[in-house]
């Protein structure tokens, strides 16, 4: 079997088990079963000019390249062009997007740099498999240093329609590298044609068969391959001693409804939205007061940036707001914590609430969406409340599916999941967790690599995922 090499900005820790998350779990097991090689940044930041070489490891049987980043290139590849242009523009936020010449040039530079140093590390028959929006052209300097190996590429974020993709800088040149892949992977099929739809309005490629497009000389396959979670895995960490522990912390002895929210600190979540619904909860129903309590964890992320900083005063003035207005000595509506909590505590507090409450204005997946199902006890689930504008939506019709900008339908969602009966909520979940199991962590994994491979065209598992099968 041929070895896989992973590219990603970050590269993380695969001896971190249970607590591990994101793509070291997605990519973790193929990586060891192949001997493979995970190549990225290793978290660090060094002043400019500083002399460094390439730092090889072992993680079991995986070997691990990592370099740092520069000043430079922390300031205007990772901070600047991937997460000030990119990142609002894939996210339908031009609003939010700085557009900065130099940003385009150091991350054009980064991802040559990275390209360089991983090229002196592929050999012939290596499927090298790159990751996310950060080094969308790195493909494409492989292939200008001689690389002839089979290359595909994952998208964890949207992918914008033509609308939107046109106002990035040179986007034109931003797909073009995406010619230099042999296979795309986006997380939905409207992703899927909002790439079709770019070629078209741009005439720059073209459909020659299902999933196959024609473009700048070359040809690229590309397909949905919604990411899934490890179902047991999380299962498990819900229903341990511990878990059973932090259940019985959540109440404390009170008769609480707790509807629960577990997302970055980022504008795309949707977090004010969702406060805002919360509160025209307790305004449109009473009857729920002094026994439903949303609990939001907002784990901190890019602080640096004034987007995020802006977003966390907001929170903390609603969420204040909303308990001064509602809350009493013995009640307090609106948890709200700004801090990561472990994977075993979330999976407690998943299984111990309600309602899952996942209402992004947009997301590629939205993995917690499918922890919130895995978590859940069957004979007593809990019912999940999910926006229209997560990647997930596609796949989990059986949650209760709302516009997250239309204050008053979330709080009506809140309330219909609060209400409804068991019967219903053990249907609806029966079907959630039947394609959160059937789309799982090694069904996207597999999926991707043997179509990556060539081994496997993809009709079958393309139309179970698109719930055709």
């Amino acid at each position: 079997m041929s070895r896989l090499i992973i590219a990603s900005n970050r590269v993380a820790d695969l001896a971190s088990g249970p607590q591990a998350g994101g793509l070291a779990v997605a990519i973790g097991d193929a990586l060891r079963e192949g001997s493979g090689l995970w190549f990225g940044w290793d978290g660090r930041v060094v002043d400019d000019g500083v002399d460094f070489g390439l730092s090889l490891s072992r993680q079991d049987t995986v070997s691990v390249a990592t370099q740092p980043l520069t000043q430079r290139e922390y300031d205007n590849y990772y901070l600047g062009h991937s997460n000030n242009l990119l990142w609002p523009i894939f996210h339908y936020r031009l609003d939010l997007a700085k557009f900065d010449g130099t940003a385009l040039e150091v991350y054009k530079a980064l991802n040559a740099r990275f390209a360089a140093s991983l090229a002196a590390l592929i050999e012939p028959g290596d499927l090298v498999w790159i990751h996310d929006y950060h080094l969308i052209p790195m493909a494409s300097e492989l292939r200008k240093l001689g690389v002839t190996n089979r290359m595909g590429f994952f998208l964890h974020i949207p992918f914008p329609p033509p609308d939107m993709l046109s106002a990035a800088p040179e986007h034109d040149w931003m797909v073009e590298t995406l010619f230099a892949y042999d296979l795309l992977g986006f997380q939905t099929r409207q992703d899927c044609g909002n790439f079709a739809l770019y070629l078209d309005r741009e005439q720059c490629g073209r459909a020659i068969a299902p999933q196959v497009f024609e473009g700048f000389g070359r040809q690229v396959t590309a397909r949905a391959f919604p990411i899934g979670i490890d179902v047991d895995a999380f299962t498990r960490l819900a229903q341990t001693e511990k878990a059973d522990k932090e259940i019985g912390k959540l109440s404390r002895g009170l008769p609480l409804t707790h509807i629960i929210g577990v997302d970055r600190l980022d504008y795309s979540k949707g977090l004010p939205d969702r406060f805002r619904a919360f509160r025209r909860l307790m305004e449109k129903y009473p009857e729920h007061s002094k026994t439903a309590v949303l609990m939001q964890i907002a784990a901190p992320t890019r602080e640096e940036l004034v987007a995020y900083t802006d977003i966390r005063s907001e929170l903390e003035q609603l969420s204040g707001a909303i308990n001064g207005e509602f809350g009493d000595f013995d009640w307090t509506p609106v948890r709200y914590i700004h801090r990561p909590v472990p994977r075993d505590t979330l999976a407690a507090l998943f299984r111990g609430s309600k309602v899952g409450l996942v209402t992004p204005l947009r997301d590629g997946m939205n993995l917690v969406a499918k922890e919130y199902v895995a978590a859940q006890d069957a004979d007593d689930p809990g019912v999940l409340v999910l926006s229209q504008f997560a990647g997930a939506a596609e796949e989990l019709q059986d949650a209760l599916i709302v516009n997250p900008y239309d204050t008053d339908e979330v709080a009506e969602a809140l309330h219909t999941a609060i209400s409804m009966p068991i019967d219903e909520r053990v249907d609806r979940h029966r079907t959630l967790i039947a394609r959160v199991r059937d789309n799982d962590i090694v069904a996207w994994r597999t999926a991707f690599l043997r179509c990556l491979r060539g081994t496997d065209d993809g009709t079958a598992r393309a139309a179970v995922r698109a719930g055709k099968a």
